[in-house]
């Protein structure tokens, strides 16, 4: 039976008001052909995947294929994923027809750069245009059984639409991914993220799909939470880096010691950049006497995307699934690999809405390079930030995570931070609050020297040093506030 999410209206089936869209449609509009059937999947058959429980792969023929065998891959699943979206979508085929493009002209992954891309309001407006599911859908709703959603600035949720097979591809992804991050069969795995619409709800799934026994523990208060890790003897955990941190320092107030008091050894964080950032990590797994891990996702893609091996160089992508761009946010052209640029996304598989050139709006780097555990998929450098917490700073581009890194790696810190911007005299004026470890404020000039320096040094720009008592800025129990931008205009323009 199909699930969903929240309640809608009663509507029409979406194939009758996709055909009402289409007649409606300028008279210009190519019309469309009758559908392909769609080519087989091209991830390897289940019998394929993990040969044994001592095997380091969940699915080693995919995962150590050549960069030429990826590129073979990602073009030919693409070549029938863009005719699948072209048929079945009616945005696609008006929005393609009106660029001058046609899923026949892609002969190669370059070719994917003549297509437009799409955001988030456009996601969110051809939603509210073809209630409940949008003209983005390339299947009939009767093939939907799941949605997720995220709430955006408008309240209105924007669901992203999966059919069995998607939700099965993303189930089974997750499950690879938890197997290159060490999770095992004999594992106990707390699952402490937020279940409602979350896209990241279902990931449970992945740890339970490779054997793992799965606690669906939500957002549980994080006292009952330290209760369910003790009973339990829980031994690994799915969180934001910002809980993470929160819990520990709970357990500890509590007269608990993670690393000695709980089983808990790996940590897998998502949500916020600090998973990527070697000094946040470090002092959380100092914290739990744990293993931490990263991972990537986005609810308009999969739960998650991407995610550490246990080597910890880089996020490995769901290459098979999804396509990655990194460009130049004004131009819109590639940036050389490892340079900095906004992260653009395309499906590859995922039938019941296509995501084509999707810009995600978050600031990364990438790698192709093999990695030491034998994989050999794109690997994602870190998340820098977001474009929209991106602060320009006397033509300055800063971002929280770049502070962040500089608080967590000063030991007489406790690791929190927060940026506070004014326009004073019209110039742009930057305070960073810390907080301190000791509660003597004599070392306050030097701790505030050091770290003006450290910030001068790495970002270029000069700021001034609030040194708190600790305990004194909020904790957050899931993502965290950084900036508070008091100037009219964020860019500083």
């Amino acid at each position: 039976m199909a699930t969903a999410s929240f309640a809608t209206p009663r509507v029409a089936p979406l194939a009758e008001r996709q055909a009402a869209l289409l007649s409606s449609s300028p008279a210009s509009l190519e019309p469309a052909p009758a559908a392909p059937l769609l080519a087989t999947p091209l991830s390897a058959s289940p019998a394929a995947r993990r040969s044994s429980p001592d095997s380091r792969f969940w699915n080693a023929a995919l995962e150590t294929q050549s960069r030429a065998d990826w590129e073979r891959l990602k073009l030919a699943s693409l070549q029938a994923h863009l005719q699948h979206a072209y048929f079945g979508s009616p945005y696609y085929r008006a929005a393609w027809y009106a660029a001058g493009v046609h899923p026949s002209q892609l002969k190669t992954l370059d070719d994917l750069r003549r297509f437009p891309f799409i955001n988030k309001k456009i996601v969110r407006d051809r939603q509210l245009a073809a209630l409940p599911l949008g003209d983005l859908c390339a299947v009939p709703e009767r093939d939907i059984v799941y949605i997720s959603a995220s709430s955006g600035s408008t309240g209105v949720p924007t669901a992203s639409p999966f059919t069995q097979q998607d939700f099965d591809d993303w189930i089974d992804y997750e499950a690879r991914q938890f197997w290159s991050s060490g999770l095992r069969p004999e594992d106990r795995y707390a699952h402490s993220l937020n279940f409602s619409l979350f896209v990241g709800g279902p990931c449970v799934l992945g740890a339970q799909k490779l054997g793992a026994l799965s606690i669906h523990a939500g957002t549980l208060p994080s006292e009952r939470l330290l209760t369910v890790l003790r009973q339990f003897s829980v031994t690994a955990i799915w969180t934001t880096p910002s809980y993470a941190w929160y819990l520990g320092e709970t357990a500890i107030k509590q007269g608990i010691d993670p690393a000695r008091d709980l089983s808990v050894r790996r940590i897998f964080v998502a949500g916020e950049p600090g998973g990527s950032i070697p000094e946040t990590r470090q002092r959380i797994e100092a914290l739990w006497g744990a293993s931490v891990y990263d991972y990537y996702g986005l609810s308009d893609i999969f739960g998650s995307c991407a995610g550490m091996c246990e080597e910890k160089n880089g996020l490995h992508w769901a290459e098979d699934h999804i396509h990655v761009e990194v460009l130049d946010p004004e131009s819109g052209e590639p940036v050389a690999e490892g340079e900095r640029g906004e992260m653009v996304l395309t499906t590859l598989k995922k039938s019941a809405r296509p995501m084509i050139r999707f810009r995600t709006g978050d600031i990364v780097s990438v790698t192709t390079e093999p990695c030491a555990c034998g994989r050999t998929s794109m690997r994602l450098l870190g998340v820098h930030g977001r474009l929209d917490d991106m602060l320009i700073i006397k033509g300055v581009n800063i971002f929280p995570s770049d502070v962040e890194s500089i608080a967590r790696k000063d030991k007489q810190l406790t690791g929190e931070y927060k940026l506070i911007v004014r326009r004073v005299a019209h110039l742009d004026e930057l305070t960073v609050q810390i907080e301190r470890v000791s509660a003597d404020a004599s070392v306050d000039a030097e701790l505030a020297g050091r770290f003006a320096h450290h910030l001068k040094s790495v970002t270029g720009v000069s700021a001034k040093i609030e040194v708190l008592p600790p305990d004194t800025l909020p904790r957050e129990t899931h993502k965290a506030k950084r900036v508070d931008d008091q100037r009219n205009n964020v860019w500083g323009k």
